[in-house]
């Protein structure tokens, strides 16, 4: 395995991992797929805003991504971000979650992070667990703040302090 900054080369394959995830689950709150352009643009705008944007590579291909997003726009919230970490469902429950946040929140720790934010749409036990085993603790759960497939949907959220 192989952990990287992503390009803008590896915009096909990461939207190739995140369309199933719009199509077919409430992981994500998007309901269209995401085209390689825009996520070429995506991930240029979180790089460019001196974020990190991860790939893992597994064989030549990549198996998933995780980036961070700032938390909030006003200037108070510059230390804290939005974390997130998508897989290829044949790379999950092998480490990749945890070698992508590991290298993750040691860049935003580096950088000068100090709080990391991570909202799950519930239910969701798989990213539950790796939030919590990457040191998250839950913090906020909002009742059906999401609408999508014809249904209400919870969303909570989890923080880790980054400078304990």
């Amino acid at each position: 395995m192989t952990i990287r900054p992503a390009t803008p080369h590896d915009a096909a394959a990461i939207a190739a991992i995140y369309n199933p995830y719009i199509a077919d689950t409430t992981i994500s709150f998007e309901e269209a797929p995401v085209s390689a352009d825009d996520m070429r643009g995506r991930i240029a705008a979180v790089q460019d805003g001196g974020l990190p944007w991860l790939v893992l590579e597994h064989d030549g291909e990549i198996a998933g991504y995780a980036y961070a997003t700032k938390w909030r726009v006003r200037h108070a919230y510059r230390f804290s971000v939005e974390t997130s970490v998508y897989l290829a469902p044949r790379h999950a429950g092998k480490g990749a979650g945890t070698a992508l946040y590991t290298a993750l929140l040691e860049m935003l720790r580096a950088a000068g992070c100090h709080l990391a934010i991570g909202g799950i749409a519930q239910p969701n036990a798989a990213s539950v667990a790796l939030h919590e085993k990457m040191g998250y603790r839950k913090v906020a759960h909002f009742g059906e703040v999401g609408f999508k497939f014809g249904r209400w949907i919870d969303v909570a959220y989890w923080e880790r302090r980054l400078d304990d």
